[in-house]
Formats: structure tokens, sequence, C-alpha cells
């Protein structure tokens, strides 16, 4: 389910500069732009899964100027190293065109059983994770009158749910910022999208089912909230 604050019309993709990621929402959203004539840039830790990634995007090239550059980097951790290995991506590849956030990670469990250490890496990766990329191109995409900035949160970012009190707020946050940054962005031009999507078959939703807790069901939830 994506989520707008506005409709403008539809980006087109060739020749854009696009960032993505080495797996999951982030890589099909790379593939996808690519697929219509966009460079990529994408940005992750794991230096092997980029690589990987990279080579298994080059297969949808459309013409040979697209370029997919790789970015190895933590996106929660350290702003200025953010901002600079932005920079040189724009250098190379041109100024952003969409952002795409995608760094997430989960948690699951009772609140009480929960390490407290996950709460603040959780928020981190989720929230700052999303902060500080976008924080680093906006100016530019304010200057152009220009621009994109998805964020990827979750239905859990709708909804609080059992199990996710260390996840969900993290995407709730999400909302936030995008909602209030669409406002200052708005007048330049510059778009903001939250998609929110339901369980989606990635390696991290595979690695959050190992630690999932026996949750009550969707009814039983929604009588309890209408009572």
């Amino acid at each position: 389910h994506m989520q707008t604050e506005t409709d403008p019309s539809r980006l087109k993709m060739s020749g854009r500069h696009v960032t993505g990621g080495s797996s999951g929402i982030g890589k099909c959203i790379a593939i996808e732009c690519y697929k219509q004539g966009a460079f990529i840039t994408l940005i992750a830790r794991d230096e092997n899964k980029l690589l990987q990634t990279k080579k298994e995007i080059e297969k949808y090239s459309v013409n040979d100027k697209q370029v997919v550059l790789c970015i190895s980097v933590d996106v929660s951790k350290d702003y200025e190293q953010v901002e600079n290995v932005l920079k040189q991506a724009q250098e190379k590849l041109g100024p952003v065109d969409m952002l795409v956030n995608c760094a997430g990670t989960s948690v699951t469990g009772k609140f009480e059983d929960i390490e407290v250490n996950s709460f603040e890496r959780l928020m981190a990766v989720n929230y700052l994770g999303s902060v500080y990329p976008s924080r680093a191109v906006i100016a530019t995409m304010k200057e152009r009158r220009m621009g994109r900035i998805v964020f990827v949160s979750s239905q859990a970012g709708q909804l609080g749910l059992f199990g996710y009190t260390a996840y969900s707020p993290t995407k709730f946050a999400l909302r936030g910022l995008a909602e209030a940054l669409q406002m200052e962005v708005k007048p330049y031009n510059v778009y903001v999208t939250v998609a929110y999507p339901p369980d989606t078959d990635t390696p991290g939703f595979a690695e959050e089912s190992k630690t999932k807790v026996n949750c009550p069901s969707v009814l039983e939830i929604s009588i309890f909230k209408a009572y």
C-alpha cells in the first residue's frame, strides 16, 4: 500500500539517479528502476552482498550508458560518513532524483523479554537510517526543485502489533517524519512517499520469522480494540 501526500506526475526513470539496497524491497525497487533506464546507487553494509546484487541488476540494462554504483556504509551510524558517500555518488552519477530509504531490521518478543539495547538499535537502523540519507540529499533536491524521497515503513507503522514493541514505534516515527517533511518540501516540487508493506518475502522477514512470538489472532486484537 503506497500513500503519498500529493499526486504529482509520475517520475520518468530513464537517465534518473535512484538509490536502492542490496536485498529485499530496496533491491527490487532498484531492479525495476534499472529496467526503466535509471542509474543506480546501491547502499548497504555488506560489500559481498552489494557486488552480488550489482551483477544481478546489470543483467537488466536497457542501454550501455547505465551504471550500478556500490557504496558500503552503515546508514544508521555516522551522519558525516553517510553525507560523504552520497556526495561521492552524486559526483559520479549526478544528483539523486529518487532516494529510497529501505534500511530496516526487526526484533520480536514480549516487551519485558526484549533486550533493552534492541530498542536503541532498531530506532537507529529503522529511523535514523532513513533520516541521515534524506538529510544528505534534501538540500540539492530543493535547489533543483525536483526529487522524491521514499520511506519504507510497515503496516506495523499504522497499527501497533503484539510482539512488536521495539519495531512498531520505529515505523510510526517514519510516518511522522514523512508527513512533516512533505509540508516543508512541497513548495520546492520535492515529493515524499511512504510505503506501508505487509509481511513481505525478503531475507529480513525470514530472519524475523525465527523469533516470532505467539500472538493473539487479528480477530482477538480487533475485539480488544473495540472495547
